[in-house]
């Protein structure tokens, strides 16, 4: 079965010295296939998918702390690991300091 909501883990960064900072900008890494922008046309892969957006999606079903690869992704987005970021559709900090 299908569940009637869909909760979703979006990855965001700031380039704010203070993230608590109202004022902070976040901005979103987007995936190549995951759900996101509305207005963007879904990805038909088939037979194929992209397995790190898949499991984002079954990660939005339990915690971090089950998920523990989400803590390393995030670490591995933080240092602008090439090959982490050529799993994501964009990366918001391409040419600029890291996060």
């Amino acid at each position: 079965s299908i569940t009637k909501e869909r909760t979703e883990v979006i990855l965001q960064g700031t380039s704010s010295l203070d993230p608590n900072d109202p004022a902070a900008v976040w901005e979103e890494y987007d995936f190549k296939c995951k759900p996101g922008d509305l207005k963007r046309r879904p990805c038909f892969i088939t037979p194929y998918h992209y397995r790190l957006d898949w499991l984002m999606w079954f990660a939005a079903f339990q915690t971090y702390e089950q998920n523990e690869w989400i803590i390393h992704l995030a670490g591995k987005l933080l240092a602008q690991e090439e090959a982490t970021l050529s799993l994501m559709a964009t990366n918001p900090f391409a040419g600029r300091a890291p996060p």
